[in-house]
């Protein structure tokens, strides 16, 4: 029997994590996540996978399995639902965050919470849950038993020793699948190229303790939204020192809520109030929670840092921790946002300068660790840009894996008679623009964006008798983003183009005379000053 993996996003990129395992044409998904987008994705909001593939197989698709509740982990599933209802697993908080967002879509899924360690039968499969570190509660791996032996996915995942929840990766399960045999793993590489091993969660806890106490005034801690550790460790600080707090952001407080609503979160009796109230208190009783700690332009704290927020005026008295760091492409956004929060006058504190963050996934230490628990007989290297995926792999090498192989965004591992071997691009695995509500911007629309923030826009609007190929009026033109000295710009251009309409063929096509004026307007802008703006030619016919 053929067992066939295959990976729909999340190899060679931050985001977009995806894949399914067809045993014998029945399919199962393991996480649906989203990207978010790089400077250069013009207008786009978000970044999914591209599940055509998925689609296209019908109802081969049988379940989808969530290894924790991350939005590049969770954040497509509701447009995949939305074209292929099927059920979903995953532990509580996981799926709890996953209905929020799947219900901000309008779709009524069929969400099935497990508890790790229990094995699920649906269909052809057979898998586990299995309890991991992460920066999010209820994180698992999942096994997954096949015909071709064990399948193991890592999710996310490190050897914090010391979790904020205290559960510890289950290095026991992961034992015990390594002595039955383990055929092929497919693990987080995100800090493979990292040396050593990473820090434990307590130990931002206790640094962000520190700044809350020595603070003058209110104190700010922006943070991602569905890292919970984190949340509740700028609760603990806030509360120890006296203070209330408020959440600030959409998402920071619907995750809140939901948090605090299952006992993810410890929100302590009278601690958290409303802004209003928290506004009223003397800046040293006070404390915000707040996403944006990427950089997000109307996320909460980029409105502070700009001074444009509605409720919070930031005040040089004020201490920000932003606790967390930049996701790969967001470098420049963060910075932008830490230069006007130190124009405000305010004491900033991030990754940079103090310990207020450490990485919720493996570094090679740990890793190595992982593999020679778990003894797998071939490793896929998962989650990350293709630079992390190769250093995981050297990893597997230097511990003696049998089979390792690097693959990308719309590869097919095939498992059939105890041999593995691969298929590149056999599925779909480009990218997924959503632009406001509508999903499937191609990458041709984002191309034109690009090229009109390069070198902008041209409109050429002439009246032209087709009969006797007379200029009635025009052409006139205008312009913008191309050239700030443009009269002189526009008079060739016009010139250019009443001279290719003398040259055409009378009577003259519409078609041909629209391509003709937009060639040489073309031409004459290149000519001048070496760019390609878009061109739009209104041609009016008399």
């Amino acid at each position: 029997m053929t067992v066939r993996v295959a990976f729909h996003g999340g190899l060679g990129e931050i985001g977009r994590n995806c894949a399914t395992i067809d045993i014998n044409g029945e399919v199962g998904m393991v996480d649906a996540g989203l990207m978010f987008p790089e400077e250069d994705m013009l207008g786009v909001d978000l970044v999914l996978p591209d599940f055509t593939s998925v689609i296209e197989w019908g109802d081969a698709l049988s379940f989808v399995a969530l290894t924790h509740g991350h939005e590049d982990h969770i954040g497509s599933l509701g447009y995949l639902l939305r074209a292929i209802n099927v059920p979903v697993y995953g532990t509580r908080l996981t799926v709890e965050l996953a209905r929020a967002r799947v219900g901000e879509l309008g779709i009524d899924a069929d969400f099935r919470i497990v508890e790790t360690g229990e094995w699920i039968e649906h269909g052809a499969f057979r898998f586990a849950f299995i309890p991991v570190t992460h920066s999010v509660p209820d994180a698992t791996a999942i096994a997954f038993e096949t015909p071709e032996g064990v399948i193991l996915h890592t999710g996310d995942i490190k050897l914090d020793p010391t979790p904020i929840d205290g559960k510890i990766t289950d290095l026991q399960s992961f034992a015990g699948f390594g002595r039955r045999g383990v055929r092929l793993l497919l693990a987080d590489s995100t800090n493979a190229e990292r040396a050593g091993v990473v820090d434990s969660e307590k130990t931002v806890g206790v640094r962000i303790a520190e700044l809350v106490h020595e603070a003058e005034g209110r104190v700010l801690v922006a943070c991602f939204a569905s890292h919970l550790h984190r949340v509740q460790q700028s609760i603990d600080a806030a509360v120890a020192d006296g203070r209330k707090f408020a959440f600030i952001g959409r998402s920071m407080l619907r995750n809140s809520e939901i948090a605090g609503e299952i006992g993810a979160l410890d929100i302590p009796d009278g601690s958290l109030v409303e802004m209003d109230e928290l506004l009223s208190l003397p800046p040293g009783k006070a404390a915000i929670i707040s996403t944006g700690s990427q950089g997000e332009p109307f996320a909460a704290l980029s409105l502070m840092a700009a001074g444009e927020h509605r409720s919070v005026t930031l005040d040089p008295t004020d201490t920000v921790i932003i606790s967390a760091t930049p996701i790969p492409g967001n470098e420049k956004r963060v910075s932008r946002v830490i230069n006007n929060l130190a124009r405000t006058g305010v004491a900033v504190h991030h990754g940079r300068n103090t310990h207020v963050h450490v990485s919720g996934h493996a570094a090679a230490e740990e890793l190595k660790v992982l593999y020679n628990v778990i003894k797998p007989q071939a490793l896929i290297p998962v989650h990350g840009e293709h630079r992390h995926m190769y250093a995981n792999a050297e990893l597997g090498r230097a511990v003696g894996i049998p089979e390792v192989e690097v693959c990308s965004d719309g590869d097919v591992v095939v498992l059939e008679d105890g041999e593995m071997r691969i298929e590149r691009g056999a599925v779909s695995a480009g990218y997924v623009y959503v632009d406001g509500l509508e999903v499937g911007e191609s990458e041709g629309v984002i191309r034109d964006r690009r090229h009109l923030a390069d070198d902008g826009v041209m409109l050429i609007t002439v009246g032209v008798d087709v009969h006797t190929g007379d200029i009635v009026f025009g052409p006139d033109v205008d312009s913008h983003g191309v050239t700030g000295d443009s009269e002189e710009l526009h008079d060739a251009v016009a010139e250019r183009v009443k001279q290719s309409i003398s040259t055409l063929d009378r009577p003259i096509d519409s078609e041909a005379l629209r391509r003709r004026i937009r060639n040489a307007g073309r031409k004459a802008v290149q000519s001048r000053i070496k760019r390609r703006p878009v061109v739009f030619p209104v041609v009016i016919e008399a």
